[in-house]
């Protein structure tokens, strides 16, 4: 079990400010003092810096506060898993973002699903910074993403890989000749919300062209994949998304492909989980027998 100096260096973290974390935790603002200064005796480092009275972490404090999270969520899951032994049905909580849970999950998570009757299955949708947060405060065991993370925090393997493209309805009028990304900034724009993969990839790949979103005259922002499917298919603009979440619009021709010499992606869906969770193993199992079905 996690020690109780170190919750309180959790909370510390959490508020960043020592005054607030004793008003959670009932104590006073030298005993919160005290544990922090026993974990940095203890561990031979500084935890955090003091600058003007605003605090952050060291280099340390990072590595053990990502350590302790992870220690903390790992001993939820113990006390989940034995309460549910007494009744024999164990559920998994996990993670996926739109595309992936829309779209590109759905087969082989079905005959997951059929293989394991004896499983419950809790399936959380988000965003990819919606869901690392859910790793980070235990809410999900592990999940599927397909944005931008940073890996030093997870154990990751490569789930699948997609063409991320370019799309339109079928025999739409460009309000001009189209042969580089440039030309299409006289359309409108359908894009998720800030946070999704499927915006941070369309971002970057902008940046690469020295471009942004800002450079498009009109946009619609959409929360929900299905709804811009469904406003591509009316015609009502362009949008750029990965291939497997229009690919039967493609098919039927309802959709076309707009070709562009200088956009030529593929991206991951990443399977992540805590890095360092006691339950790696068993995740990583998981991830294989899902790539397998």
């Amino acid at each position: 079990m996690i020690d109780f100096r170190m919750k309180t260096f959790l909370t510390v973290c959490r508020y960043m400010n020592f005054t607030n974390a004793a008003n959670e935790l009932h104590l006073t603002q030298p005993a919160v003092s005290q544990h922090i200064k026993y974990l940095e005796k203890l561990y031979g480092a500084e935890l955090f810096v003091r600058d003007r009275k605003k605090l952050s972490l060291t280099p340390a404090g990072e590595i053990l506060r990502h350590s302790l999270e992870t220690m903390q969520n790992d001993e939820n899951t113990i006390i989940k898993r034995m309460q549910e032994s007494m009744t024999g049905q164990k559920t998994l909580t996990f993670g996926v973002t739109m595309t992936i849970g829309e779209y590109a999950i759905v087969p082989a998570l079905a005959r997951f699903i059929t293989k394991h009757p004896e499983m419950n299955f809790h399936i959380r949708y988000g965003n990819t910074q919606t869901l690392l947060s859910y790793l980070k405060d235990g809410s999900i065991d592990f999940a599927i993403v397909e944005g931008y993370f940073k890996a030093d925090y997870y154990h990751t393997r490569v789930y699948k890989t997609e063409e991320y493209v370019a799309v339109t309805a079928k025999g739409h009028q460009f309000k001009g000749t189209v042969n580089c990304l440039q030309d299409l900034t006289k359309e409108c724009l359908l894009i998720r919300e800030a946070g999704s993969g499927t915006r941070a990839i369309l971002t970057r790949l902008l940046a690469l062209n020295n471009m942004s979103v800002l450079d498009f005259p009109h946009f619609v922002e959409v929360e929900n994949i299905h709804t811009i499917v469904s406003l591509l298919k009316q015609d009502c603009g362009i949008s750029f998304l990965y291939k497997t979440a229009v690919e039967k619009e493609l098919e039927s021709g309802v959709l076309e492909l707009i070709e562009l010499p200088d956009m030529k992606i593929q991206h991951d869906f990443t399977f992540l989980w805590n890095k360092g969770s006691i339950f790696s193993d068993e995740y990583e199992k998981i991830c294989t027998e899902l790539q397998n079905e």
